[in-house]
Parts: C-alpha cells; structure tokens; sequence
C-alpha cells in the first residue's frame, strides 16, 4: 500500500497549480497525495500542528517567513526546492503614462487623483501583498489623499483588474509575480522607493522533519532539484484560471513535455 501524504495548499490559483505540478512528481514517487486548501496562515498553523506533511509554496524570507518561524518553535522544517522567485508589487496598466505615473509618491499628485480610480481591490488580510499595500497606503499618505484599500476574493482583484482594463480605466492593482494577469496584459510596476513591498522572495516546499524519513535520499534530491519559474506558473495558471483547461492535465503535460 502507497504511503499517504498531506499537502498543504495556500488556497489561491497560482498556488494550486505549483501543488498539482508537486503532486504528481510525489505520485510518481509512489505517494498517496491529499491536497488541503487553506489561507496562508491557517496553513502554516496546520504544518504547525502537524495537520499537513508538507506545504507548498512558502514565500521565503519576506512574505511567509514569520509564519515559517511560528512551525519551527515546535517542529523543524526542511526547504526543498525552488518553484519559482516571487515578488510584490503595484502595477498600473500599461496605457497609464510612465511621466504621470512612474512611482507610489506620484498617486497624491492632484493630475493623477482626478484621474485614477480611488478604489484599490486587494485579496484576502493574510497575505503579504495585503499587509504590504496597508502599510504603503498609511506611509504615502494615500488614505488622505481620497483611496481606499479593500481586501477580498482572489476573483475580485482579478475580475476588478479585467474590467478596468476594459474600460480603459486608471488604476492601481496591488499584485505579485507569478501571476496569470501577467501571461495576459502588460501590467507595469510602479516604483515603490521606501522598500515596503518586501524583497524577490524563494518559493520553496517546506517538509515537517519528523517526516523526512518516509522519503528516501534521492527522493529529497529530486524535489530539491524541482525548479519552474514566474513564467512558467503563470502561463499554467491562465490556461487553468481563464482558458478552463483541467489542472491535473496542464501540469501533467508540461511534466511531460520537460521529460522529452
């Protein structure tokens, strides 16, 4: 009988297809693999306590690294891997003029107010690019000047930025790479000087050590080798997130296709 394994799954799109690409590298490993999806710190809570074997992806040092600390007062953790660079970041679309707006300073300017939609839709309150754009609104001043940040779905942020873009709007869209918008539109990053977006993070698998034995050496090597990229996470994301196509197969195929 297969050996079963728990897989912690940071519920958001371009999370759950770095888990599926994981997922089958471990079914081919001969695991039994059980995905469960939860917001991020909930799912460090998890590994925390022992719910999940492993999660996939930490943001490593920037984004998760406090929540990786928290695990390891009770359990060690093994980093495996890297899946992809991440970064966050506040874009604007590209029709928005870079000598209106090249940095986050430049969205007070009176011009740019009368301009740009007041109203900036992040996604849910544990994420790093949610506490990240809380923290630029206050350090910019952008509250006083008349925006609003509000957290929400995954969908909501995306649909609110596809629709803007429509309509042909400004606005600002608080995002990351990877990220499926990015395969599709050309979203340029405005400058954030006072380094409150965090840093490139590692995205990496984390392992509870207590599990480390169920694997054998060159097991760990291999998912320590696993390397994607923005890129590549991103494109498999539209085609699952906006294409319809089924996870399991964009994975497999890409699998499949690097193996040739």
């Amino acid at each position: 009988m297969s050996q079963k394994l728990t897989l912690g799954v940071t519920d958001l799109s371009f999370h759950r297809i770095t888990a599926s690409l994981i997922s089958h590298v471990l079914h081919n490993m001969g695991f039994e693999v059980e995905c469960v999806y939860s917001p991020h710190q909930e799912n460090f809570k998890k590994l925390k306590d022992g719910d999940i074997d492993l999660l996939t992806s930490a943001w490593l040092p920037s984004s998760h690294g406090m929540y990786k600390s928290e695990v390891e007062e009770i359990e060690p953790l093994i980093e495996l891997g890297l899946h992809y660079e991440p970064y966050a970041l506040w874009g604007v679309p590209d029709y928005v003029p870079s000598e209106d707006v090249a940095e986050v300073g430049d969205l007070v300017k009176p011009d740019v107010v009368k301009k740009m939609k007041n109203d900036i839709q992040g996604i849910n309150p544990g994420a790093g690019i949610t506490r990240f754009s809380i923290k630029m609104m206050e350090e910019y001043g952008l509250n006083d000047a008349g925006y609003a940040f509000h957290t929400g779905t995954e969908e909501a942020c995306f649909s609110t930025f596809e629709q803007a873009v429509e309509n042909k709007e400004w606005f600002i869209v608080p995002l990351w790479k990877p990220q499926f918008l990015h395969y599709r539109y050309n979203i340029r990053e405005i400058k954030e000087p006072k380094g409150l977006l965090g840093i490139v993070d590692r995205a990496v698998l984390l392992l509870r050590e207590s599990k480390k034995e169920l694997f054998t050496k060159e097991q760990l090597e291999t998912l320590d080798t696993l390397r994607f990229s923005n890129e590549i996470i991103a494109e498999l994301d539209y085609k699952v997130s906006r294409e319809n196509q089924p996870i399991d197969t964009v994975t497999a195929n890409w699998l499949a296709a690097q193996s040739q």
